[in-house]
């Protein structure tokens, strides 16, 4: 895509002439960067003045879009610094980090903010033009309507043939049976355009042509229910999405500009609000569901898998604050971490500690939440569950390596010197490294003579003496105990003691006493674990345990699939930190919620989820076969408390992965909004066998955005897969 008539562009003008930019990582780390677009108006170049030859590129292409302002942790934090009118963030697709740079007046700012957004907008379209190329098999940059029709069935595009020929004819302006790569743009332009948008435009624009501010904020308000703040709201829309110069001197936006605003941050599901950390952080610790990983040294399966250091990367990359090691006696005096008894490779266990020292908070929490959202770091503190089978040697070896590897990383005293009543925040924790492991008597109580009685005792010493003290001493609020019953737990228990439950025995007991699994859960913390038969790494539905309450739900990060999405999509919240506050319903040590009874409690007030599946945009194949197009179906699946698991579909459309419309409507009633979960699935339809897998997206339902939304799907993984979405209208009301 050239340059050619936008050169002349006085944003433009600035990008090609350069800029010095000053390029910040960190509140340390700000570095002045000449930057300028080369001239195929495409790959922007810059490096350091002082650098000899060095320098960098990245195209246009590899850019979802341009954030004004301290729109990242890392410009909020030079805010005193340098005023929001000289920031901006260049966004990447995908899992790319992102770019924060500072101009020297808001006026070179705003050309870089304005001349980077056209040239994004210009470019959406290059996609075509390497599909292009890469049909264009003799290289003579034409292509007939035969190649034409084959080009459409690897874009996955199933059509009409009688449409596509006459809209092949429209765009064959030079009458010559063939487009050159211009005409098949606009040809596909035409294809792509989006009635179903088409029609929402036209309800509110007067004259068909463009929506003026007012028309603009009444969509607003009627349709995305944006309430006081529609007019400043609509206003900021048409600055940030519209492409045409014209329009935005009007105050007006186009079709094209209405278009990339439904396509974007802005018009995604996903409320906006509760993608920053927006929740209160300094609650007791067991207010909390905390993501959580089993058997986090793992990448396979618990027979043969490979132990790797890789596997703990990756899960503190996807957001997790628990990890498990399970450590054995080695050879050499130095304990390993494997899955004990089985043929999964070993890892040392002061190489675990390492990779901790160096990931647990500096790590970027990957954000599994479509391409819009920065990278960021957690600094919330991360729990190290042990699972200790090492004689006490090696457990002395393994509380050297904690103290000597982590150093002040790792919590080894109270946060106030005060044996507690209540667990300590996730605030007063931040960036602390717990242990869970058993303890050698009660917290506080290391010289009192009880304590050195325990160890000396010969009657005692037998228990006792596989534990080392040293490792003992490591653990301060996290203890390791039996669980002995919610009676006994109530009359007798303390704050930092902790148990783990296995799925059976966690599932039996919320069927059995509910009420009081979420009482017991608002004082201690639990760790559900799968079962021990799972030696493929499966999963259980983490949906059950955090109906009672449960926060270290640990389930196989290495394992994808519906349980992993579910807890990827109540993670995606609060900053994709880790942490999420549980309801004031399950922290109130006098609630007295039952998710077998939503009805009886206090404040209870279902609500309807009216969802329109409209149209999906640009699926991927799910077979790589040349002449394979997809049958799509959308699903929506409600998890929640067990009145609330729900699951409607729509019908099938044959052959049309491109552009589907469905327009179906799919109603659910949602008795307890504040646990529930949606998860959207798009299939490829297969009446002989099971159906395919094509894409998901899983959030809280109270992170939906009422309205007109896209949902931009993402693979069986977690990772986004731009340009691929789902088009819906949603409606939230109360039950009448």
């Amino acid at each position: 895509v050239e340059i050619n008539g936008i050169q002349d562009d006085p944003d433009i003008k600035v990008l090609m002439a350069g800029s010095t930019l000053r390029k910040v990582k960190s509140r340390s780390w700000k570095k002045q960067r000449h930057f300028r677009l080369l001239e195929d108006g495409l790959t922007i170049w810059y490096k350091s003045r002082w650098a000899g030859k060095g320098h960098s590129t990245f195209s246009v292409t590899e850019l979802e879009m341009v954030r004004e302002g301290h729109q990242s942790e890392v410009l909020l934090s030079i805010a005193e610094e340098f005023p929001a009118a000289l920031c901006f963030t260049l966004v990447f697709h995908g899992r790319q980090g992102n770019l924060d740079l500072v101009a020297e007046s808001p006026e070179e700012a705003q050309a870089w903010i304005q001349g980077v957004r056209k040239l994004i907008h210009r470019h959406s379209l290059r996609w075509v033009w390497d599909w292009f190329q890469k049909a264009d098999k003799n290289k003579d940059g034409k292509m007939n309507f035969k190649e034409v029709r084959k080009l459409l069935k690897m874009m996955n595009i199933e059509m009409n043939e009688e449409h596509a020929f006459h809209l092949f004819t429209m765009a064959d302006k030079s009458g010559t049976g063939s487009l050159e790569i211009e005409q098949f743009v606009h040809f596909y332009k035409i294809l792509t355009q989006r009635d179903e948008v088409w029609k929402v435009f036209q309800d509110y624009s007067g004259d068909g042509e463009k929506l003026m501010l007012e028309e603009l904020d009444n969509f607003l308000r009627i349709e995305q229910q944006t309430g006081e703040r529609s007019a400043q709201h609509a206003q900021e829309l048409i600055e940030r999405y519209e492409p045409s110069e014209t329009a935005k001197k009007q105050g007006a936006m186009t079709l094209d500009g209405f278009q990339m605003y439904l396509c974007s941050q802005d018009g995604s599901i996903f409320k906006p609000e509760h993608q920053g950390l927006y929740q209160d952080m300094s609650q007791p610790l067991s207010h909390y569901f905390i993501s959580s990983s089993h058997n986090t040294y793992l990448l396979e399966d618990q027979l043969r898998g490979h132990s790797s250091l890789e596997a703990y990367i990756k899960a503190l990359k996807r957001g997790c604050r628990c990890v498990e090691v399970d450590s054995w006696d080695g050879n050499d005096g130095e304990p390993v971490v494997y899955h004990g008894h089985t043929l999964t490779s070993k890892i040392l266990f002061r190489d675990i500690m390492s990779t901790l020292k160096e990931y647990a908070f500096k790590v970027l929490v990957l954000r599994v939440l479509s391409p819009f959202i920065a990278l960021q770091a957690s600094d919330f503190p991360v729990i190290l569950s042990l699972e200790n089978h090492c004689g006490v040697e090696q457990q002395t070896v393994m509380a050297q390596h904690l103290r000597q590897i982590l150093g002040d990383t790792l919590l080894t005293t109270l946060v106030d010197g005060q044996v507690p009543l209540q667990l300590p925040s996730p605030q007063e924790l931040r960036g602390k490294i717990l242990l869970k492991a058993k303890k050698i008597g009660a917290m506080g109580d290391r010289n009192c003579p009880m304590a050195s009685f325990a160890l000396f005792s010969p009657l005692l010493q037998k228990s006792k003496s596989k534990l080392s003290r040293e490792l003992s001493d490591l653990v301060v609020y996290c203890k390791s105990v039996h669980f002995h019953g919610f009676e006994h737990s109530r009359l007798h228990a303390k704050c930092y003691e902790m148990s783990s439950f296995s799925e059976s025995k966690a599932k039996k007991l919320a069927k059995e006493s509910g009420r009081d699994f979420v009482q017991y859960n608002t004082r201690q913390l639990s760790r559900i674990y799968p079962s021990g038969f799972r030696t493929d790494s499966s999963n259980y539905n983490p949906q059950d345990m955090w109906s009672v309450g449960c926060q270290i739900v640990a389930l196989n990060f290495q394992t994808a699939g519906l349980e992993m999405d579910l807890n990827d999509g109540l993670f995606r919240q609060n900053n994709c930190c880790g942490y999420v506050l549980k309801p004031e319903f399950m922290t109130d040590g006098n609630a007295q919620f039952s998710p077998e009874k939503p009805d009886e409690r206090q404040g209870y007030r279902p609500l309807r989820l009216s969802i329109q599946v409209i149209s999906g945009q640009q699926l991927p194949k799910v077979n790589q076969k040349e002449g394979s197009i997809v049958d799509p179906l959308v699903r929506v699946e409600i998890y929640g408390v067990p009145q609330d698991q729900a699951k409607d579909e729509t019908s099938h459309i044959n052959n049309n992965g491109f552009n589907p419309v469905w327009n179906e409507t799919l109603n659910f009633v949602i008795t307890t909004p504040e646990l529930a979960l949606v998860r959207f699935v798009v299939e490829d339809y297969d009446k002989a066998s099971r159906n395919d897998f094509i894409g998901q997206f899983t959030l809280p339902f109270k992170c939906i955005q009422a309205g007109y939304r896209h949902i931009h799907l993402l693979s069986r993984d977690g990772t986004a897969i731009p340009p691929s979405s789902l088009f819906v209208n949603i409606s939230i009301s109360e039950l009448s």
